[in-house]
């Protein structure tokens, strides 16, 4: 499918053809108040020369109908509300059908961090008017075996509390779920036997934390500050945790200095693609979403994919 560019807006006169949109919204992503915004969407859309379809999606529909509507709407972008894991699974399917269609975000979810290291808004009127106003730029993804990440790539402590928090717990409490969840696995949590190597660096040991960014932040905080989605790497953090107080103090004095190099119990490098080898097979986590087994190859995927950023 050939690349498309976002279409110039609507002439005074009318006499331009109106370009096509698919709006993707998920009902039940963060507090589903995007649902309220529908017709607003719609409308500001309408103003600036698009005819917007949507489509209701959720983890039982899937997106299988997206291929016959792209065939019949061929549309200058797919507008999707969501949080990371919405974005997730729609990439994922975009990957897999060889879908090269700009993607716009709106953030709906109870974690919207790829959106957040775009620079989108919140809100859902301005976010619109943001995309309207913008323009598409290639960012790189990352891949895990046979699976796609927008932003980030974990196993260890805190893994799969996003996969166990049910949904409806994480709509009324946002993340603060989250860290109830968390606090109440400290007590069982053992530390992973990993053994990481790549061309630039390699680790064998004890390892309370890995992630891998293709963004910057996990839940929200950006642990990853020197990464960018657009550089073609990777960048690998280990927290060895030998001391989970000291190292949780240590981070964050980190994070309020915004500089610096980081503590000494957290290994970090930027690479191309890691082999991750972990004894007992733990779970592990893309997007929020639960990712495969290991040994397990993770890479960074250049340019993948063509994403709409704000416009002034």
């Amino acid at each position: 499918m050939k690349n498309k560019t976002l279409p110039a807006l609507i002439a005074k006169d009318g006499n331009r053809p109106m370009k096509n949109v698919i709006f993707l919204y998920n009902p039940k992503s963060g507090e589903a108040g995007v649902g309220a915004h529908l017709d607003e969407i719609v409308n500001l859309y309408q103003k600036s020369g698009f005819i917007v379809t949507p489509l209701r999606i959720s983890r039982e529909i899937g997106f299988d109908p997206i291929i016959s509507m792209v065939s019949k709407f061929d549309p200058a972008h797919i507008l999707i509300a969501g949080g990371d894991g919405t974005v997730n699974r729609f990439v994922n399917f975009m990957m897999e059908n060889d879908l090269n269609i700009p993607i716009a975000i709106l953030p709906s979810g109870t974690a919207n961090d790829f959106a957040k290291m775009i620079g989108m808004p919140t809100s859902v009127p301005r976010a619109v008017r943001k995309i309207l106003s913008g323009k598409i730029e290639k960012f790189d993804l990352g891949r895990a075996a046979d699976k796609y990440f927008i932003n980030i790539f974990s196993t260890g402590l805190f893994t799969d509390i996003s996969q166990k928090t049910p949904t409806k717990l994480k709509n009324t409490f946002g993340k603060v779920a989250y860290y109830f969840g968390s606090i109440s696995e400290l007590p069982n949590f053992r530390h992973l036997n990993v053994n990481i190597a790549s061309p630039e660096a390699s680790y064998k040991g004890k390892c309370l934390l890995l992630l891998i960014f293709n963004g910057q932040t996990a839940g929200n905080i950006p642990l990853a500050q020197r990464s960018s989605a657009q550089d073609g790497m990777l960048d690998v953090m280990i927290i060895k945790g030998k001391n989970i107080v000291q190292t949780i103090q240590a981070l964050f004095h980190f994070l309020s200095q915004r500089k610096g190099e980081y503590p000494n119990d957290v290994v970090y490098f930027q690479t191309s693609s890691v082999k991750v080898e972990i004894d007992n097979d733990p779970a592990s986590d893309i997007d929020g979403e639960p990712a495969g087994g290991f040994p397990m190859e993770v890479s960074c995927v250049p340019g993948a994919i063509q994403v709409i950023i704000p416009g002034k």
